[in-house]
């Protein structure tokens, strides 16, 4: 019951940093309809930015400037591809891959073979209660991103910011009619996906992982999952999502060695399962808008 409690917590813990990520793919989907493919390299760079500037600024002050970097690059990438591309918006997600590629191979020769600590302050220390052994960064991890989802789903309900992007999401061609600036909400959505990946990158690269190195943005990838299966429209979706893969990994590979009849390296792919599974059965995700087709 022990390993149990242990690993669920570690699942949420490990769950809400994907939400985080998650909710990156969703807003620029609900903003754009455009799947960023260069989330991972954004959360590599907010990562990279923060390990190296932790020693001359502090962890405070280096996590600004990351977060900072990731949201302005966001809004760089936004500029480039959507204001300036006359493309489909199928084509711009395809493009976004090799920006992510470009991104992460110059981050990748930067680390090198090094893996970065990011200097923050829970650092190895545990928290132990009633047998339970957890590190102090998954519980820092679980209230961060418990804080900034609530902060982000009340500013997205309740803002003119909020407003604002709901419209957009609703019938982009009616928002621009009554006022609504399209290409601001657009370039706004890049900068908070980049922020989130930032911040995110923080715990995934903290205790008890090793630190950053090139690794450490294929994390995204199992974010993706999250955002697929609850649904690319739905904020709702990304938290439910980020939570089900983070338990499902966290489950599955504290018990790895009683699965090893299904072959080793199952908590690898069990989040990419789990969302094929939940696709059969819901193919817009568990809470994503199905489309009507009049026949």
């Amino acid at each position: 019951m022990t390993r149990l409690l242990e690993l669920l917590i570690n699942g949420l813990s490990l769950g809400a940093v994907y939400a985080l990520i998650a909710l990156g793919f969703v807003v620029i989907f609900k903003a754009t309809e455009v799947v960023n493919f260069a989330h991972a390299s954004l959360l590599l760079l907010g990562g990279y930015v923060t390990a190296v500037l932790h020693d001359d600024l502090g962890f405070v002050g280096a996590l600004a400037v990351g977060i900072i970097a990731a949201a302005a690059c966001g809004a760089f990438v936004e500029f480039i591809l959507l204001r300036r591309a006359r493309a489909r918006r199928d084509v711009i997600a395809i493009a976004t891959i090799g920006i992510d590629i470009v991104l992460t191979a110059e981050l990748s020769r930067r680390l090198g073979t090094s893996v970065l600590a990011l200097g923050d302050p829970w650092g190895d220390k545990v928290f132990q209660f009633g047998g339970i052994t957890i590190a102090q960064t998954r519980i820092a991890a679980l209230v961060v991103a418990a804080v900034l989802i609530a902060g982000f789903l009340a500013a997205f309900k309740y803002t003119p910011w909020g407003v604002s992007m709901r419209a957009v999401a609703e019938d982009s061609e009616t928002a621009a009619l009554m006022g609504i600036r399209l290409g601001r909400i657009s370039m706004s959505a890049w900068c908070v996906a980049g922020a989130l990946a930032a911040v995110a990158a923080v715990f995934i690269a903290a205790f008890p992982t090793p630190g950053l190195d090139r690794s450490t943005s294929l994390v995204a990838l199992k974010a993706f999952p999250a955002a697929i299966l609850g649904g690319l429209d739905s904020m709702t979706g990304a938290l439910v999502g980020g939570l089900l893969i983070g338990l499902t990994e966290s489950l599955v590979g504290g018990y790895q060695n009683d699965l090893t009849f299904l072959g080793r390296g199952l908590g690898d792919v069990a989040p990419y399962v789990v969302m094929i599974v939940i696709l059969l059965v819901r193919p817009s995700g568990l809470f994503g808008t199905r489309e009507v087709s009049r026949v």
